[in-house]
């Protein structure tokens, strides 16, 4: 019979290895293998459209014209809750779906498959994952050249966007192509982040906020610089549009060697939002009498509700019902984030930290994006110069549009008319982060 002091260090050890264990506790995600057409027209229920072959789906007995209503007890009553539901989908674990088909309910439980993870010629990859300071634990991926000795690095911050930063197989488009490209052609250590919800990640992506984000890549970003294999003083971080914001706070807090921001902002998210809607309003054939109308009687008191009062959108419509007409987001959310999100964004200070920067600065610009204003680059550059700095540069590439594609316009974009690939962004880039890093002269 084992002593009282065999059996306390037992249950230390029992305790330890448990705790060893929960900290790897990111499940893989899935996806549906099916085409679904989400909710549309207020009415529940996410159709079937077309099922792959053998998959888990099609196993359960569910067919084309099935209409999906419910998830694991989550009824399928909006295109918001069917886009969390289907960022939830975890392989592996019984999933219980309800569907109707021909006013006939069908049920069954099913487990699906992981989705295959990245595997890149010539580097190592690690699926690895933080916890925050808020308890979510979130997946990172890092990619390293398969050589020796420490590396220089870059840190890839996204957008405000739900999309993941993964590029697993079968996954396709022109930012999926940039962060493939970064990663195999940069030579370098490539660490990548995915939100609260996005990925592997806990959480939920639609309700996570501002501080929430940042607080994730802060962790992600400390966990980076004690990788033996990297080499902290030489690490790049290179932010996309949100991103490309966030950038500059990165790299003041972490000391890191050098900045690229692609497709950025200058000025607050209120002054951001109503230079957003007169584009739109010009890109829709408003006069200039109508703009100026629309703006004073309906975007400027929309958004200084949301962003300055700190409203929901149904706060304001409700005080303000003539708003409603011209309030394309939802009660709660914009771009699939929440109010709070943009609210808190408002009042963070992202512009006084291009002010404090002194590593070197390369900022990328389409001459097609409508999102961002190229006056809002052209004022960053003003303020480098105006305090002292000596390496920046703003380069505005031809018809490059906000989502790494070539346009004609920059209503062909808003329009989502077909675009161009153009792997000279990328190869800038990389280009830039090479010679920061020391790598090229």
């Amino acid at each position: 019979m084992k002593s009282k002091n065999e059996l306390y260090i037992l249950g230390i050890l029992f305790l330890f290895s448990t705790f060893s264990l929960s900290s790897q506790i990111l499940g893989r995600r899935s996806s549906w293998e099916a085409s679904i057409k989400g909710p549309e027209g207020g009415l529940p229920g996410s159709k079937i459209i077309e099922v792959k072959a053998n998959s888990p789906l099609g196993k359960a007995g569910f067919l084309v014209n099935d209409v999906i209503i419910e998830v694991d007890g989550i009824p399928i009553s909006d295109g918001e809750i069917w886009s969390e539901v289907s960022y939830g989908l975890r392989a592996n674990k019984p999933t219980k779906i309800k569907a109707i088909r021909n006013g006939e309910l069908i049920e069954n439980t099913t487990q699906f498959n992981p989705l295959e993870k990245e595997n890149h010629p010539g580097l190592d990859t690690y699926y690895e994952e933080i916890t925050s300071p808020y308890g979510i634990t979130q997946r990172i991926i890092i990619t390293k050249p398969k050589k020796a000795g420490k590396q220089p690095a870059i840190v890839l911050i996204g957008g405000l966007s739900c999309s993941s930063i993964e590029t697993y197989p079968e996954r396709r488009g022109n930012w999926v192509q940039t962060i493939k490209d970064l990663v195999e052609k940069s030579g370098m250590v490539v660490m990548r982040i995915e939100k609260p919800g996005v990925g592997d990640s806990e959480g939920d992506c639609s309700q996570s906020d501002f501080k929430t984000d940042i607080e994730g890549f802060r962790t992600a970003i400390k966990k980076l610089k004690t990788k033996p294999y990297v080499d902290s003083s030489r690490i790049i971080v290179y932010g996309s549009s949100m991103g490309s914001a966030l950038a500059p706070l990165f790299a003041n807090e972490f000391d890191l060697a050098g900045v690229i921001s692609d497709g950025t902002f200058f000025k607050t998210w209120y002054e951001h939002m109503l230079e957003i809607e007169r584009r739109l309003l010009q890109f829709r054939g408003n006069t200039e009498s109508e703009i100026v109308e629309k703006m004073n009687k309906y975007y400027i008191p929309l958004y200084y509700g949301m962003l300055i009062e700190k409203k929901t959108y149904q706060e304001i419509v409700d005080a303000y019902p003539a708003l409603e007409a011209y309030n394309y987001h939802s009660a709660a959310h914009m771009y699939g984030r929440p109010v709070a999100y943009y609210q808190q964004l408002q009042d963070f200070d992202l512009a006084g930290q291009w002010e404090k920067l002194k590593v070197p600065v390369r900022i990328l610009r389409g001459t097609n994006d409508w999102i961002m204003s190229s006056y809002d680059n052209k004022m960053i550059i003003d303020v480098l110069k105006r305090n002292g700095h000596k390496d920046h540069i703003l380069y505005e590439y031809p018809g490059l549009d906000h989502w790494n594609t070539i346009h004609e316009s920059p209503k062909n974009s808003f329009e989502g008319k077909p675009g161009k690939w153009d792997e000279g962004t990328i190869n800038l880039i990389i280009e830039w982060a090479q010679e920061m890093a020391g790598l090229k002269s």
